[in-house]
């Protein structure tokens, strides 16, 4: 087990052999937590505001489709609109 060293600014590099096992790459954030006296990091991704939004309307059923057609799906789509403003 590897260990590191807490440098004057609280940082410590994580060893390759680690952030290969873990996927890690520069850039990437890791979430920081604490359970008594260990500290647990694991890689995040962070989701853009609108594709959390639309990934929720996806979750609830607010979806149109699938279409077999450009078609049909333009129709359902102005239908949609026509039910909004009218």
């Amino acid at each position: 087990m590897p260990l590191v060293k807490v440098k004057e600014k609280y940082q410590v590099t994580l060893p390759a052999s680690v952030r290969e096992k873990a996927g890690v790459a520069v850039g990437d954030l890791l979430e920081a937590r604490v359970q008594g006296k260990k500290i647990t990091l694991t890689p995040k991704s962070v989701v853009d505001r609108e594709l959390a939004k639309a990934l929720e309307d996806v979750r609830k059923g607010r979806v149109y489709g699938p279409f077999r057609s450009v078609k049909e799906m333009l129709s359902a789509l102005h239908g949609a609109r026509k039910s909004k403003t009218g």
